[in-house]
């Protein structure tokens, strides 16, 4: 399995800290099993924006199809 990259941690981490502000400051619970769900919902989210968010290494395979129709065509002849 390959290294998550500093981008995949950076967009996984900003997305646990602000979903789980989001979701305090919304549900405005006080309690502890509330509090621990409201942590383990954001965990996974950030899990899954951070699995969701492609790597470098990763291309498809009509990406150099999508290359090859946006670049611009020059004729040769005059």
């Amino acid at each position: 399995m390959p290294r998550p990259t500093a981008a995949q941690l950076a967009y996984g981490s900003c997305t646990v800290i602000f979903s789980t502000l989001a979701m305090l400051l919304l549900s405005q619970t006080s309690s502890g099993p509330g509090i621990a769900v409201i942590a383990l919902a954001a965990l996974a989210l950030g899990l899954l924006v951070a699995l969701t968010f492609p790597s470098p290494g990763t291309r498809t395979a009509s990406a150099p199809a999508e290359r090859a129709a946006d670049e611009e065509r020059v004729p040769t002849t005059l």
